[in-house]
């Protein structure tokens, strides 16, 4: 099965890289009863995966079965994976089947697993290890064969440090990871998929679907979208059913999206993450910072030199020195820095024969300098070097090829 057929087999809708190589693995690992973790945010779409995993695997003919973790209280979790006896607590009337039993053979989809409790997480580690499951009350070991696959949209080295999950299950789990992108790392398919809902309630309402003007395309898709893919087919809902006019302007599309605020950082270029951007807003908040400083620190020095410190506020020579002024009209020997040989003692026998050179502010620039820093500091080790930059592996993967550092 190619990419585009279990776009079409499943239902899933972009043409964005980041989307592709996630499908891309699912197809590739498929043949395999390797573990697999799914990670992304809430409403990304993460539970197409396990079933392009399931239908491409040599399991496809077995069950499938998927467990919301979550959605199953605390005290009867036990019961519903493992299965119990009967009699082993009040109300187990009879003896039941759990989910590892009923799907032997086959797949099971573990969504929300970072909901398990810690008991729980205990049985389905011994699961992973030893294809063995023990039911609630009962004392015999089954034998299971089953491949899991799990997702979450938690992050599980926080959970495992806040002691809510075991390092081994994370470790036994993300055998084959697989990232979700959110739907702001998509901003390529967002008129789409707006497109495609839009038509969907058209016929499903029986009345022409909505479509967007120039301006409100632009509003769609520079939104973060906290909701993601689930998110915009509800608003695209909300504009199809309440709206009577068919063309949505900006105005009425930012009534139906929460929190809007327009962008004030300029775009670099489409298609960046919201992690990018973030990134971004700060290293122009330094930069300019920098420049404002270097801007005032040449104008003191370019006043000491030709008139001495007298008339100079003690504010402004602590920018300078980094430490108050007694009084206003103290002299720089006062700090205790040696500066006389730099003021002389007459304007005119200054020559200022140098030539300033104004430092790149290049975003692009800087930000490669720091990305070549980090690589040489760890030898080229990519995990470590995005640690340092504060960045994730994938956003510094795209970035040394886009600024060619291989």
């Amino acid at each position: 099965m190619t990419i585009q057929q279990a776009k079409q087999r499943f239902g899933i809708i972009g043409t964005s890289p980041i989307l592709d190589r996630a499908i891309e693995t699912a197809l590739r690992v498929s043949p395999t009863d390797l573990s697999v973790l799914i990670t992304g945010e809430s409403g990304t779409g993460k539970e197409a995966m396990p079933q392009i995993i399931h239908h491409n695997s040599t399991r496809k003919h077995n069950g499938y079965i998927a467990v919301n973790c979550g959605a199953i209280p605390e005290g009867t979790i036990d019961s519903e994976l493992f299965g119990h006896e009967k009699g082993s607590f009040t109300g187990a009337h009879d003896t039941r089947k759990g989910y590892f039993e009923v799907a032997d053979g086959g797949t099971i989809f573990l969504d929300e697993v970072a909901e398990l409790p810690i008991s729980t997480q205990v049985r389905l580690l011994r699961v992973l290890e030893t294809g063995e499951v023990l039911k609630v009350g009962s004392s015999k070991v089954q034998k299971t064969d089953v491949r899991i696959v799990a997702a979450t949209n938690v992050d599980i080295p926080e959970a495992i440090r806040k002691g809510k999950f075991r390092e081994d299950l994370y470790y036994r789990l993300n055998t084959v990871p697989i990232q979700i992108p959110s739907l702001r790392e998509r901003k390529e398919d967002i008129h789409l998929l707006f497109r495609k809902f839009a038509s969907d309630f058209g016929d499903k309402y029986r009345m022409p679907a909505v479509r967007l003007l120039d301006d409100a395309i632009r509003i769609l898709e520079d939104y973060r979208w906290p909701g993601n893919i689930r998110q915009l087919k509800n608003i695209t809902e909300q504009l199809s059913v309440i709206e009577s006019k068919r063309e949505i302007d900006s105005p009425t599309l930012t009534r139906y999206l929460p929190n809007y605020q327009p962008s004030k950082v300029p775009t670099l270029y489409r298609g960046e993450s919201q992690t990018d951007l973030n990134e971004r807003e700060i290293l122009y908040k330094v930069l300019f910072d920098m420049k404002n400083e270097v801007n005032d620190l040449k104008k003191l020095v370019m006043e000491i030199l030709k008139n001495g410190t007298d008339h100079i506020e003690a504010a402004d020579l602590q920018k300078i020195y980094g430490r108050p002024a007694a009084n206003k009209s103290m002299s720089v020997d006062d700090f205790g820095y040696e500066i006389h040989s730099a003021v002389p003692a007459r304007t005119d026998e200054i020559i200022d024969d140098s030539e300033v050179v104004e430092e790149s502010l290049s975003i692009e620039e800087k930000e490669k300098e720091l990305i070549k820093k980090a690589l040489d500091k760890y030898h080229g080790r990519r995990k470590n070097a995005a640690g340092e930059l504060g960045i994730s592996e994938r956003t510094l993967y795209r970035k040394i090829k886009e600024y060619d550092l291989n």
